[in-house]
């Protein structure tokens, strides 16, 4: 029989983009990982043919959400209520795989999932939680949540100046809040608000479309998640009843509760978002030919690669060990707002460089890149910003603290 030979000029494929360098998904039980796969092939068959087109149209693709719905992962990371279940870190690994395709869709999911439903089941009582979160966990009833204002971001804490009256068992509403994500078409608002009786924080489930008084602008012209669709909530004497302020929530530490997890989750979606700017620009540096070669095989281009994918992975194993604490329930507020602030750093650092690795071609929507490089800008300030976090973790390491 002839013996056939190898072509010595043969070429090997080239190995396909892989931001998860460590195989931390692999970690998961096999069910869970099941799922995280679900997602991956759900954003990279459905949302990503699409998405750079609603991005430049700043719009939401309503299309999707029949096929998101099927998903059946409303309530991730929640027990009971008709919710999904499951542990954080599967809850995190959904989100990045979401952020890995576009962070517009992670930050949707994020806010109805983690903010909005996160507030019913830390702050509700039993009946609140029975009403509110099965319909909200099958996706018919969307979620917003309203903590930030025009006036008052960072300082939420302590200056909330949209204020609630209580008058018999109705409360009286007025303020405004604004850059609240899903606002100008969802079902459900959690409303956080300042009780002119005692001064402290309260909250609210406000009912958009049935509610007098409440009114909705989207905001234009973002440079930035600009699938989500933000919006300035203006209420005039908005009537609420008793009923629907959140009955465990007391103070601004019970805000707290819900901002720890959403910080969590954030860092999860810096994450990927860093990793979809990685594998889009390591794809393009594979094939993009100059000087008879591809870019890839030049020293610079290589340099910038394994930088970008080291602090990609040092992301990932950062959020995976916070998914850890939080299974052990020693998570804390420092080691929430490390995270944030780190991979939302780091994630701003890698777009960057996979953008510079484009040339003109970053800045276009057609190679992916420069839609997560805008994108990243919101995440590094979304959710508290990269000073306020760190100074929650001076606090926590020095015994002192320096807000104002």
């Amino acid at each position: 029989m002839p013996i056939t030979t190898k072509d010595p000029k043969e070429k090997k494929p080239l190995p396909a983009p892989n931001s998860d360098f460590y195989m931390l998904a692999e970690t998961l039980p096999p069910e869970e990982l099941a799922l995280v796969r679900q997602v991956r092939a759900f954003m990279e068959s459905k949302v990503a043919p699409i998405i750079n087109k609603y991005w430049v149209e700043d719009s939401f693709p309503f299309e999707l959400l029949p096929a998101f719905k099927d998903l059946n992962i409303g309530g991730l990371g929640m027990e009971g209520y008709g919710c999904k279940g499951g542990s954080q870190l599967l809850f995190g690994l959904v989100a990045m795989e979401m952020s890995r395709v576009d962070s517009s869709i992670a930050t949707f999911f994020g806010v109805h999932n983690g903010l909005a439903m996160g507030s019913i089941y830390l702050g509700g009582s039993e009946e609140q939680k029975k009403k509110w979160l099965p319909p909200m966990a099958r996706m018919e009833k969307i979620g917003c949540f309203g903590l930030t204002e025009p006036l008052v971001g960072s300082g939420a804490s302590g200056g909330l100046t949209t204020i609630a009256k209580r008058e018999g068992d109705v409360w009286v509403i007025n303020g405004q809040k604004k850059w609240i994500g899903n606002s100008p078409w969802c079902d459900i608002s959690i409303i956080w608000v300042r009780d002119a009786a005692d001064n402290q924080v309260k909250a609210f489930i406000v009912e958009n479309k049935t509610t007098p008084g409440f009114k909705v602008e989207k905001i234009q012209n973002k440079m930035s998640l600009k699938v989500v669709q933000n919006g300035l909530i203006t209420m005039e004497n908005c009537r609420v009843p008793e009923e629907n302020r959140l009955q465990v929530d007391a103070s601004f530490r019970d805000t707290a509760r819900v901002l720890k997890m959403t910080r969590y989750l954030v860092a999860w979606e810096a994450t990927g978002c860093a990793m979809g700017a990685y594998e889009n620009a390591l794809k393009y540096c594979q094939t993009r030919l100059q000087f008879g070669k591809p870019i890839g095989s030049f020293q610079l281009v290589q340099d910038l690669l394994a930088k970008m994918l080291a602090n990609v992975t040092a992301s990932q194993c950062m959020v995976v060990r916070m998914a850890q604490l939080q299974a052990e329930n020693k998570l804390s507020d420092a080691h929430a707002a490390l995270s944030k602030a780190f991979t939302t750093s780091k994630c701003r650092e890698t777009v960057a460089w996979a953008r510079e690795l484009l040339g003109g071609n970053g800045i276009s929507t057609d190679y992916n890149v420069g839609r997560f490089f805008a994108d990243a800008e919101a995440l590094y300030s979304y959710e508290g910003t990269y000073q306020m976090q760190n100074l929650i973790v001076g606090k926590a390491v020095t015994g002192f603290s320096a807000f104002l």
